[in-house]
């Protein structure tokens, strides 16, 4: 078997759009016959169309998947693509489950630098990231890496998109992913309980609490504070409030109807617009930031001011840099409940991601009684099965509250 360390083979979507291989002496390296560039360019060529079509972030999930698919073929396998079968995708999971200590890295590193018009491999990177949850506070060991059942899952997501690409463009003869995805060893089937990533109703009141506080005492805190309060009553996921090609959002895309009710258009996941009710307390909290902006009381028609601004130039903050407002929000906050409470009762605080405030405000508008539909609909899911999914389980309700009565 032939294991070397490997080197990225897609950059980022804008550079690969346009990319000459010559600009990149790592890819002139290992797409060296023409079997590997006719492979090359056919993922090349899918990844485009993911881009374009699909979002950003798809884009980066489905590079990095049928890149270590590729590395694999071209570095381990030796065989072009299409000459894989089931057996032969089984044997990649196999790779796939416990990479060569020399394919891991300790973080997320970009894939080239720039240095005199040429793009070299940045040494650090490697296509599989060994991890630790935050609060753990153990060095990361590479011996113990084991990818997750939702690492597994975005494996099979992707590979069987360009599997299924390829068979419609017809450079192979079948899509044998999801015949390997059946027999696939490492898949569990999942009868758990979900435990939904949310804040309690305590740690979310620190939250709001600390960042109003930081507010009242510094502007900078103004779009923290909105951010925060937007993403949580509006149920909204970070991306739909970050600009992409396709879509600025935008003070305009708040309108008033004739029952002067207020609502948001957002330009959701799968390049769906949906409309998000406004409620009458998060009014006040727009007020606000516009007050903050010097803006009117109220959005109007038409208005192209960004919801939420960068500090220069124009245009909405990345996904990116909206998630670190949202983790400097959670940080200022753990600081304080940690003092007051303890770390103990913090501590769900230093975990917390940015979709959890997605999670928190839809369970706990179900938990206060709203219909299912209206919050399904807020959402932007295509069904109330996903949302009694994720959010309401109530029948493990119902088990856990008559569990908890049984005698020993």
């Amino acid at each position: 078997m032939a294991i070397t360390i490997p080197s990225p083979l897609f950059p980022k979507y804008e550079e690969l759009r346009d990319i000459r291989i010559s600009d990149y002496p790592s890819l002139v390296t290992l797409i060296d016959d023409p079997g590997k560039q006719a492979d090359w360019e056919q993922a090349k060529n899918f990844l485009i169309y993911v881009g374009k079509h699909k979002s950003v972030n798809t884009f980066t999930r489905f590079r990095g998947e049928v890149e270590k698919l590729l590395l694999w073929l071209f570095l381990v396998k030796l065989q072009p693509l299409e000459s894989l079968r089931k057996s032969d995708l089984l044997e990649y999971i196999e790779f796939f489950w416990k990479p060569p200590k020399t394919w891991m890295c300790f973080g997320n590193f970009e894939r080239f630098k720039e240095s005199n018009g040429l793009f070299n491999v940045n040494e650090q990177w490697r296509p599989y990231k060994v991890t630790v949850p935050k609060s753990s506070g153990f060095e990361p060991d590479k011996s113990k890496y084991r990818p997750s059942q939702q690492s597994l899952s975005s494996l099979f997501t992707a590979i069987n998109a360009f599997f299924k690409h390829l068979y419609e463009e017809e450079y192979l003869v079948a899509n044998p992913v999801p015949l390997a995805k059946k027999d696939c060893k490492y898949f569990i089937k999942d009868a758990q309980v979900k435990d939904v990533k949310r804040l309690s109703e305590d740690q979310w009141m620190y939250v709001i609490n600390t960042c109003t506080d930081l507010a009242n005492t510094n502007e900078y805190f103004e779009r923290n504070l909105f951010l925060i309060v937007s993403l949580k009553s509006l149920f909204l996921r970070i991306s739909e409030l970050s600009d992409r090609p396709e879509w600025q959002p935008t003070m305009g895309h708040f309108w008033k109807d004739h029952d002067k009710n207020w609502w948001l258009k957002i330009y959701g996941k799968g390049r769906k617009l949906r409309d998000v009710t406004v409620p009458d307390s998060y009014l006040d909290y727009l007020r606000r930031y516009r007050a903050h902006q010097n803006l009117s009381a109220l959005p109007s028609p038409g208005e192209n001011n960004p919801i939420i601004y960068k500090l220069r130039g124009p245009g909405s903050p990345t996904s990116r840099q909206l998630f670190r407002l949202v983790q400097e929000s959670f940080d200022e906050a753990y600081v304080r409940m940690k003092s007051e409470q303890g770390s103990e009762r913090a501590q769900q605080l230093k975990e917390a991601s940015t979709h959890w405030l997605r999670h928190t405000g839809a369970s706990m508008e179900i938990e206060r009684g709203r219909e299912l539909k209206d919050v399904s609909e807020d959402l932007g899911h295509s069904s109330m099965a996903t949302t009694d999914t994720i959010y309401v389980h109530s029948e493990n309700k119902k088990r856990a509250a008559s569990g908890r009565n049984r005698k020993v």
